[in-house]
């Protein structure tokens, strides 16, 4: 193949993705062209409302897999946390990059820590799974929709709107804006489980062979198992992004993996969780596994309420 088109958000950290990707390619492919077509997906557009109310996270990848099937595009870059468990006939999710940083982070120009936080506090967050979390920890605090880019939501921290902000840590790092508030403090993954996938890049094609060799050599295989089990866990529950749901799991060495998840209510008062060992030879059933303990414990009812919250 001499010419191969990844499909891209025109976001910041979306194109800084797309580049990384392209990069590793090259040195794969040298003599291969390869140029980034950029979209402004309907995720982009809606800033004013939240992600659970106009669909989820689905919302950052529709123009982009349009673009594969009507073969404008060979493969898109996700952040794979935004990429449904569920493909569309004819994609799938061919490769995923090593991770970065999979932790949240804390933002302040005030704040060093949740802990150091005052009572009644503001802080910006959407994401019911952030909301969730920092509920179990600080339910004083008072939590304000934050929608946006990256650079959107720090400008808005800086303007004084929120007294801290949550984002993933990756996407502060990548682009290394760190200096742009007084604090960035990564929150441990033992306060606040990650998404499913958080810090990994999902690369989707088609199902065309000569693009699924190619993108073979970006799949990084600890990922592909941690991701392998989160995916498998939320899809067995039937959760979205209206949903709280996190889901870490960590290679701890060639035999184990240490698996966090929890799911709730986004106010925090009611919640399941655990936190396992599970041998690396059974990573491909592990996620359903656990996802089926957790229905055994109520889960499926759990999640139907708190949808009903989110959609209020």
């Amino acid at each position: 193949m001499e010419k191969l088109v990844i499909a891209t958000r025109r976001s910041q950290l979306a194109l800084w993705q797309s580049e990384y990707v392209k990069s590793l390619l090259q040195e794969h492919y040298p003599d291969m062209q390869i140029e980034l077509q950029e979209f402004v997906t309907k995720g982009d557009k809606i800033l004013d409302v939240p992600l659970a109310k106009i669909g989820g996270k689905g919302l950052f990848t529709k123009e982009l897999e349009v673009a594969m099937l009507e073969g404008t595009a060979h493969l898109a870059v996700h952040s794979l946390k935004d990429v449904p468990t569920q493909f569309e006939d004819g994609l799938q999710l061919a490769a995923v990059t090593k991770r970065f940083d999979p932790r949240d982070a804390l933002l302040s120009n005030k704040y060093a820590s949740i802990d150091d936080l005052p009572q009644g506090a503001i802080v910006g967050t959407t994401s019911l799974r952030r909301r969730m979390a920092i509920m179990m920890l600080r339910p004083d605090i008072v939590l304000k929709d934050l929608r946006g880019n990256i650079n959107t939501r720090i400008a808005k921290l800086n303007a004084g709107e929120y007294d801290a902000i949550i984002l993933a840590a990756t996407g502060i790092q990548k682009l290394k804006i760190e200096h742009e508030v007084k604090y960035f403090a990564p929150i441990s993954t033992d306060m606040m489980i990650p998404s499913m996938g958080q810090a990994t890049l999902g690369i989707e094609t088609t199902n065309d062979p000569k693009v699924l060799e190619i993108v073979k050599v970006l799949n990084d295989e600890n990922a592909h198992i941690e991701s392998t089990i989160e995916r498998s866990f939320v899809d067995t529950l039937q959760g979205g992004c209206q949903v709280p749901i996190g889901v870490k799991a960590t290679i701890i060495d060639e035999n184990s993996i240490r698996v966090q998840a929890i799911v709730g209510l986004p106010d925090g008062s009611e919640s399941i969780s655990e936190d396992i060992t599970v041998s690396i030879k059974d990573y491909e059933k592990a996620g359903r596994q656990l996802a089926q303990n957790f229905i055994d414990q109520g889960a499926r009812e759990l999640l139907d309420r708190a949808e009903k919250l989110a959609f209020k």
